[in-house]
């Protein structure tokens, strides 16, 4: 028995951060059923079509999930949501801001109606405050949380590879309401949880905003160098290749100076003797170890490296990752099934003692809604009249 098994969650989702958080839910178990317009669904579909012609964000976040295309506005939806909702243990959804309160579906009306949904709420900025109608765009976060200001080269701020507001933002959605339907197993109540990119992202952001707010300056952007560690970052080998190292402590500092660089008096240099003073003097420090590295080849740095016990890692290409020997080993890659054929995808992170990932196909645009609409009562008739009308 999965984890989640008999749990249904009703989804209005869109591009990354909810899709991210109901993933995740029907990975363990859950019935995941996504809402999706008519004719063109989550525009996540449509971002690129990289993966057999398929959007390489869809088919990350839309595993296990069931497709259910729905006219929110056509008057004859309300009944279809309303059956749906009867069912549902969990609501989730990140529509853009107030969309849900004019469909009726505010998270204070369905806790009222429904008193042991679980309505989880994601958006850009929050419910309330002077952002709460503001767009909110994964960059555009990344700079109103800092992080831009803290990510790049000194001459040019960086925005993170990868939507990190959103997949923060999925994650405390996720682990939301798992301790909503936690608590709901105590009381017998739902309840209404909330989560902003914002705010999630601003979480991450705790450490630079303490070191910046109580140390007088915030972290300097360093582009692949740590700013407050040193020595902490890439270095090139003899060969071009660049090997990236990290010391955390005084033994290892001592440990890389004998035995990886083998010049142990740089450990007592005044310049090195302490990690602060290593970060003041990170460029003659960088030049030290440059001057060794270069004399040697990767494969030769990373053996001393390893042999000493220092932390180190090779810089891979993504095509590279995929094909990444500790990930092969661990039987970490599977395969789903899409519309246009099986991809590899990447089992999740949490492996729970006896539990099996459901790693279910990714639907096509609403694969499941007839069948959908059949299991709440509603005539052939009347859904194919649907189907003419554009409702589904």
């Amino acid at each position: 028995m999965q984890p989640l098994e008999g749990v249904t969650v009703l989804s209005l989702e869109q591009a990354v951060a909810a899709p991210f958080a109901t993933r995740q839910l029907a990975d363990l178990g859950a019935r995941v059923i996504k809402i999706e317009r008519p004719g063109v669904g989550d525009f996540a579909r449509s971002y690129d079509a990289t993966v057999l012609g398929e959007s390489s964000h869809f088919v990350w976040l839309n595993r296990s999930k069931e497709s259910l295309t729905l006219n929110l506005k056509h008057p004859d939806a309300s009944e279809v949501v309303r059956r749906l909702l009867e069912r549902a243990d969990v609501f989730v959804q990140n529509l853009a801001p107030g969309a849900t309160g004019r469909l009726g579906l505010a998270a204070e009306a369905l806790r009222a109606a429904y008193s042991r949904l679980v309505v989880c709420e994601i958006s850009g900025y929050g419910s309330t405050g002077p952002y709460r109608n503001r767009k909110a765009y994964d960059l555009l976060v990344q700079a109103e949380a800092g992080l831009l200001s803290i990510t790049g080269t000194p001459e040019e701020p960086a925005k993170v590879g990868i939507s990190v507001a959103d997949i923060a933002a999925g994650m405390y959605a996720y682990s939301g309401v798992l301790t909503a339907l936690l608590m709901r197993e105590r009381t017998g109540k739902g309840t209404a949880l909330e989560v902003s990119m914002l705010e999630a992202l601003g979480e991450w952001m705790s450490y630079p905003v303490y070191y910046g707010v109580y140390g007088g300056t915030a972290p300097q952007r360093s582009g692949a160098r740590h700013a407050v560690i040193a020595p902490y970052g890439p270095f090139a080998g003899g060969d071009g290749d660049i090997v990236y190292l990290g010391i955390q402590n005084e033994p290892e500092w001592l440990a890389f100076c004998g035995s990886v660089l083998r010049r142990p008096e740089l450990a007592t240099d005044p310049r090195f003797v302490s990690n602060a003073s290593r970060v003041e003097h990170h460029v003659a420090l960088d030049a030290e170890i440059e001057s060794v590295f270069v004399t040697l080849s990767t494969p030769a740095i990373l053996e001393r490296l390893e042999t000493a016990c220092i932390a180190n890692g090779r810089l891979r290409t993504v095509h590279q990752f995929s094909e990444h020997p500790q990930l092969s080993a661990r039987g970490r890659w599977h395969e789903v099934d899409t519309p246009v054929g099986p991809i590899r995808a990447s089992e999740p992170p949490a492996s729970i003692t006896g539990v099996e990932p459901v790693m279910g196909p990714v639907p096509a645009l609403g694969a499941q809604t007839d069948a959908i609409l059949d299991e709440l009562g509603f005539n052939t008739s009347t859904i194919a009249g649907w189907h003419d009308e554009g409702v589904v």
